[in-house]
C-alpha cells in the first residue's frame, strides 16, 4: 500500500505493539546497565560475558553500539506512527516481527541477569533468526524513501550485523561456562578462529544476500574489530584470536564494497543499454 489507505484496527494495535515493545526494551537495557543500581551485563552469570571470558569476547567500548541501535528502534518506533507509513506493506509485515525481537530483547538481558546462561542462548539464537526474518522483509519490500531507508533499512541491518557478533560471542561464553574448552588453553585459538571464520562468513553471505547492504556490515566489522582490539590490547590476549577477527573484519567489508560496486554498475549498464 502507498500509505493513503485507511488505517485499520490491526494497524493502530501494530504501531502501539512496537511503540510499547520498544519502551519494554529499553527498560531491560537500563536496568541491564546497571544504572539502577543492579549488577551489570558483563559481571552477571558470574561474568561469562565480560571482555576477558572468552577469545570471542567484543572488548567493552564494542557495546556503545546499543545505544546507536536503541536510537534507531526508537526512531522506528515513531517513524511507523506517522500516517504516511501507517498502512505501508513494509511495516504492516515488519511489526509483528519487530514487537518480538524487542521482546526477546528484553528476555536476554533479564535471563543474562538471572544467571541463566545457557537459556540465555536459546533466546538470543531466537532473536537471530527473527532479525534474519526481518532482514528478508526488508528486502523484499521498498523504502518510502530516503528517510525510511536509513531509519528502517538502516536500524534493522545494524541490529542484525551485531547480534551475529553478539550470538557468536554468547555461544563461546555459554560453552566455556559449562566446561566445554577454556578461554586461554591450548586449544582456545584453534576454536576461536573456527568460530571467527564462521561469523565472517556469515558476514560474506549478508552481504551477498542483501546485494551490498552498508549497516549489517557496519556493525558486525564493529564487532569483530573489538574482538581483535580485545585480544591484542584486553586481559585475554590471543595473537590467533585477534587476527582471524581482523581478516574476518576487512574480507566482510572488501566483500560488501564489492557486491555494492557490482550492482552500481550492473544498473549502469541497464540505464545505457
Amino acid at each position: 500500500m502507498t500509505g493513503t489507505e485507511r488505517p485499520t484496527t490491526a494497524d493502530r494495535l501494530r504501531q502501539s505493539a512496537v511503540a510499547v515493545s520498544a519502551v519494554l526494551a529499553i527498560i531491560g537495557s537500563y536496568l541491564g546497565s546497571g544504572a539502577a543500581g543492579g549488577t551489570q551485563i558483563q559481571n552477571a552469570a558470574n561474568g561469562a560475558l565480560s571482555a576477558s571470558s572468552t577469545p570471542i569476547a567484543p572488548d567493552g567500548p564494542a557495546f556503545s553500539i546499543w545505544g546507536v541501535i536503541y536510537l534507531g528502534l526508537v526512531a522506528y518506533a515513531v517513524w511507523q506512527f506517522l500516517p504516511t507509513q501507517t498502512t505501508r506493506t513494509r511495516h504492516r509485515r515488519l511489526g509483528s516481527w519487530v514487537v518480538a525481537s524487542l521482546l526477546l530483547n528484553a528476555a536476554w538481558i533479564l535471563v543474562v541477569q538471572a544467571g541463566l546462561l545457557i537459556l540465555s542462548v536459546f533466546v538470543i539464537v531466537a532473536l537471530l533468526g527473527v532479525l534474519a526474518r526481518i532482514f528478508v522483509i526488508v528486502l523484499r519490500t521498498r523504502p518510502s524513501g530516503v528517510a525510511d531507508a536509513i531509519i528502517t533499512d538502516g536500524t534493522m541491518g545494524l541490529y542484525l550485523g551485531w547480534v551475529c557478533v553478539a550470538t557468536a560471542a554468547n555461544l563461546t561464553a555459554a560453552l566455556v561456562g559449562s566446561g566445554i574448552g577454556s578461554a586461554d588453553g591450548p586449544a582456545a585459538g584453534i576454536w576461536a578462529i573456527v568460530v571467527l571464520a564462521v561469523a565472517g562468513a556469515v558476514g560474506v553471505l549478508l552481504a551477498v544476500v542483501g546485494r551490498g547492504r552498508i549497516a549489517p556490515m557496519l556493525s558486525l566489522c564493529w564487532g569483530l574489530a573489538w574482538v581483535a582490539v580485545g585480544r591484542f590490547t584486553g586481559e585475554l590476549l590471543s595473537t590467533e584470536a585477534g587476527v582471524a577477527a581482523s581478516i574476518a573484519a576487512v574480507v566482510v567489508a572488501v566483500v560488501t564494497v564489492a557486491v555494492r560496486i557490482s550492482r552500481g554498475r550492473d544498473r549502469s549498464t541497464l540505464v545505457s543499454a
